[in-house]
């Protein structure tokens, strides 16, 4: 305790030099701690854009090399007797084409462009489950026989954000590619950028608008149960290089599960987390140089001081132990700071990212992320100051009083 106290004293003797030596690990532990806590959220929040309610769900495209929605640029696109024949296989329980298009949509005399989602009629039920706990906060969900009406997602519901200046309530009017719809319901919040932002539309009037004819975008299928999602991919695979007519490690086509998809979008997220806090950690290298010529420096002037504690008996551990424990400390304080502004940052990171995606993630504080940087400062501020303290522990006691 006698050496903390001793340290605390000595750092605020130094002044603004403590300071500016605390800046560069302050910097690499808040860069750290904002990193993992931002990437930890995006995690959370990319993996929520997803939202498939069931992990029995398996989702078909046809090879495409474009950019924009799912099966465009597709030199061979998937029909809806594809959807057909996957469905009679015994691994599947439901096979549903689906369309989604880009189009426009105009209200309140304002036009933007966003995606169009198809619904088959007859089988609204179905595809509700198949995307997600899809249900109405305004008005009703699009029911089989709503022809020349639409479903919206909640985005498009308040003025304030929906680039409308208005809000679209259920009964109001809005052209889609200049054609006259009813707005039927909003559907509640999935915290989804996809879902939240989509229009729901009759896969007939859709037709209508684009012309696509027996062409769809992707095919989304659930399998028997959970034991068999493997099973069911396998067969569809088969199915499908039979029906396309590609051999083995040729297909023109993909067949993805949610959990390979995640997995997938997990490793990218991992590896980006992981580049950006090497990045960072230089500034914490910065820091350890920082923490040897300030300690260096301070060895030095302190001769004096150094002679007249050997003087009176101090032995050379004990000398090495002050100027060890106070480099430390010099680490800790600069990391514990580091941690309180990384958090602030991290905070305001997941803000801006539930912000831009219309999610709802919660910031969480990692308690054991927040332990081991303490520690790590405190280590890293200890090693950084062995040198300088070898240095004053040798000091010879008569020449240090000369000093």
């Amino acid at each position: 305790m006698d050496y903390f106290v001793f340290s605390v004293r000595n750092l605020k003797r130094k002044g603004i030099r403590s300071w500016l030596t605390l800046l560069g690990i302050l910097i690499g532990i808040a860069a750290v701690v904002s990193l993992i806590t931002v990437g930890s959220g995006l995690k959370v929040a990319v993996n929520s854009q997803f939202g498939a309610s069931s992990t029995e769900v398996i989702t078909i495209q046809a090879g495409g090399t474009s950019f924009g929605p799912p099966g465009s640029g597709t030199v061979i696109p998937l029909t809806k007797q594809d959807a057909i024949a996957i469905e009679q296989l015994s691994s599947v329980e439901l096979a549903i084409p689906r369309n989604i298009e880009v189009g426009k949509m105009e209200y309140n005399n304002i036009v933007q462009f966003g995606y169009a989602g198809s619904v088959v009629d007859g089988r609204e039920k179905e595809i509700y489950e198949l995307v997600g706990n899809i249900e109405a906060e305004y008005g009703r969900l699009l029911e089989s026989g709503d022809f020349g009406k639409v479903m919206l997602g909640y985005s498009f519901y308040e003025g304030e954000k929906n680039g409308y200046e208005k809000d679209i309530l259920p009964g109001k009017k809005v052209l889609i590619k200049d054609k006259s719809f009813e707005v039927v319901g909003i559907v509640k919040k999935q915290g989804s950028f996809i879902l939240d932002s989509i229009v729901w539309i009759q896969d007939s009037d859709l037709e209508n608008l684009i012309g696509y004819g027996d062409n769809v975008s992707l095919i989304v299928v659930k399998a028997k149960n959970k034991d068999s999602i493997d099973r069911a991919k396998e067969d569809i695979e088969k199915l499908l290089r039979n029906r396309r007519d590609v051999k083995i490690g040729e297909e023109n086509f993909e067949v993805s599960t949610p959990e390979a998809t995640l997995e997938s979008v997990n490793s990218v997220l991992n590896g980006i987390q992981i580049f950006i806090i090497i990045i960072a950690s230089i500034s914490i290298f910065i820091g350890i140089i920082g923490i040897v010529n300030t300690m260096t420096t301070s060895v030095l002037e302190r001769k004096k001081e150094i002679g007249i504690m050997k003087a009176i008996g101090a032995k050379n551990s004990q000398i090495f132990m002050q100027f060890f424990v106070e480099s430390g400390m010099l680490g800790l304080i600069g990391g514990a700071i580091g941690i309180i502004l990384g958090l602030l940052l991290g905070y305001v990171g997941i803000g801006a990212i539930n912000s831009f995606l219309g999610s709802e993630t919660q910031p969480q504080i990692n308690f054991i992320l927040i332990l081991f940087s303490l520690i790590g400062s405190f280590l890293i501020g200890s090693i950084a100051g062995i040198f300088p303290a070898m240095q004053a522990a040798k000091q010879n006691p008569v020449e240090a009083l000369r000093g």
